[in-house]
């Protein structure tokens, strides 16, 4: 266990992060996978840019990679086009 008041501290606001990030990460892959369900183009590219904003925020806090940001982006891009 931690010695230094601070450290403590590092521990409980790490949990907190951890915890907040956690939840952030599984809505966005929850809306991921809702997008590559939906069969109707309108309501697909609807949907599109509050995910693309989702995976924005996590790669921007660095949760998720800036890289697989990208490549989950283009390949919903690629989806809703093809709808």
């Amino acid at each position: 266990m931690a010695n230094h008041k601070s450290a403590l501290k590092r521990i409980r606001s790490n949990e907190a992060k951890r915890l907040i990030n956690k939840y952030h990460h599984k809505t966005t892959r929850n809306a991921i996978k809702k997008l590559r369900e939906l069969t109707d183009k309108k309501e697909a590219e609807t949907l599109y840019p509050s995910v693309v904003s989702m995976l924005d925020k996590l790669a921007k806090k660095n949760i998720i990679h800036a890289n697989k940001a990208a490549n989950l982006k283009s390949g919903l891009a690629k989806h809703v086009a093809a709808l």
